[in-house]
């Protein structure tokens, strides 16, 4: 089945104009946590949905997207080129394209790239599935850097490709390659730390503070660990193993406590890694997160399990409620 992603931007707030509206520059929004940060959302829609503003087709693919400064930022495949998409936010009109040779790659599902674009000031940085990684001019899409980490760190590809979106810390783009991660320099693409050459997870970095340093959360093959942003030095680690190792969404953050999930019937759980060795606090089958990453809200985690949407207690995982409408969300 050929699935041709469009991309579709509609009126969704009551009275927040567009010219006002937060920037999303990259995977999960301005803080990593897929929160909005706007006020006035409408909680009715008409009869016939909301107005549809404006739509573009970009190919096959599973990325979502970034916008920042009045333009929105996405990746598709077609035709075994990956082409990297910058649209006038308002108007839907195509700014700039970017495209290069790229597998479709549909093993077992439609294919095609996965990580988000991630806008940094005047730059744009996506990852390819085959571990391509591209720097470029934000204004006009020409390429600025590029680099083969699968090659240059003679890394192994996942079973379904590089999946992680660029994570941008200070002077480091840092992204879930290898055994677990790696930092380039922003300016230049130079490999400043990487791991061990094995398979990498599917998640991104998700920043913190960690003892007056900046870190990173990083669920990688078989594991969850933290890392010092500089150095790329462990910090944590605590084991969460899952059938195709398949850790695909994001570690979610709450002081010393980390929301971890897995889909294929693993789970998730919630661990304290201010102790040494990291402590669950507990762990259940009630979320799944086989791709989506799970937002925490007051105290509550909404997210797809498996098949329908649900809400769970942070500290205990206690079901509040679930909804089977929305699918695998």
């Amino acid at each position: 089945m050929k699935i041709v992603i469009k991309l579709a931007i509609i009126g969704l707030l009551a009275s927040t104009c567009s010219t006002r509206a937060a920037d999303w520059p990259w995977f999960r929004g301005p803080d990593h946590n897929g929160i909005a940060k706007e006020t006035g959302w409408s909680a009715k829609w008409p009869a016939e949905g909301p107005k549809q503003i404006w739509k573009a087709k970009v190919g096959i693919g599973f990325a979502s997207f970034s916008v920042s400064a009045g333009r929105v930022y996405t990746t598709g495949n077609a035709k075994d080129t990956d082409t990297v998409f910058c649209f006038d936010a308002n108007t839907g009109a195509e700014v700039w394209k970017y495209s290069y040779p790229a597998k479709l790659d549909p093993k077992y599902y439609e294919g095609g790239p996965s990580a988000t674009p991630t806008v940094d000031g005047d730059r744009v940085f996506t990852f390819s599935k085959r571990g391509v990684i591209h720097c470029l001019d934000a204004a006009k899409g020409t390429v600025i850097w590029s680099k083969n980490l699968m090659e240059e760190l003679k890394v192994k590809m996942p079973t379904w490709g590089f999946a992680s979106s660029v994570l941008i810390e200070g002077n480091l783009a840092i992204v879930n390659v290898g055994s677990a991660g790696a930092a380039l320099d922003k300016t230049t693409g130079k490999v400043v730390w990487s791991s061990g050459a094995d398979e990498a997870g599917y998640a991104t970095a998700v920043p913190f503070e960690a003892g007056g340093q900046r870190a990173v959360a990083l669920a990688i093959k078989q594991d969850v660990v933290a890392l010092g942003v500089k150095d790329g030095k462990e910090l944590w680690r605590f084991p969460w193993k899952t059938d195709y190792d398949v850790n695909a969404a994001d570690p979610v953050l709450a002081g010393t406590k980390v929301f971890v999930s897995s889909g294929y019937n693993h789970g998730g759980g919630v661990f304290d890694v201010s102790a040494q060795p990291v402590k669950k606090i507990w762990e259940n089958k009630n979320m799944r997160n086989q791709f989506n990453s799970c937002v925490l809200w007051a105290g509550h985690l909404y997210g797809v399990d498996e098949k329908e949407l649900r809400c769970l207690v942070f500290d205990t995982g206690e079901v509040k409620w679930s909804e089977k409408s929305v699918g695998k969300g």
